[in-house]
């Protein structure tokens, strides 16, 4: 895959997994859709990278870490709920 077909490979990833999300949290499923909305930020964190770095993302899942290797400056209160997101679902 050339970057932009890598790009648009993540973002519409995400897209679908956002309907997913929104679809499970909608029945009241909320552990999944917290996992589901996961994804949906690392998809978008991930094609961020594609578009800053033009290669292809690292294989991690840590959401802080995407963040910090795409360029986007952070608060403590972003980083700490990015580490609650990524904990979740690595204990799931």
């Amino acid at each position: 895959m050339n970057n932009k077909e890598l790009i648009k490979y993540w973002v519409d990833s995400s897209d679908n997994d956002y309907q997913a999300m929104i679809h499970l949290f909608e029945k009241g499923d909320f552990t999944w859709a917290l996992f589901i909305g996961h994804l949906v930020i690392e998809k978008l964190l991930k094609a961020l990278y594609v578009i800053n770095h033009s290669n292809s993302p690292p294989f991690i899942h840590d959401l802080v870490r995407i963040a910090e290797k795409v360029g986007i400056p952070l608060s403590e209160d972003q980083k700490d709920r990015l580490d609650t997101i990524s904990a979740f679902n690595l204990r799931a």
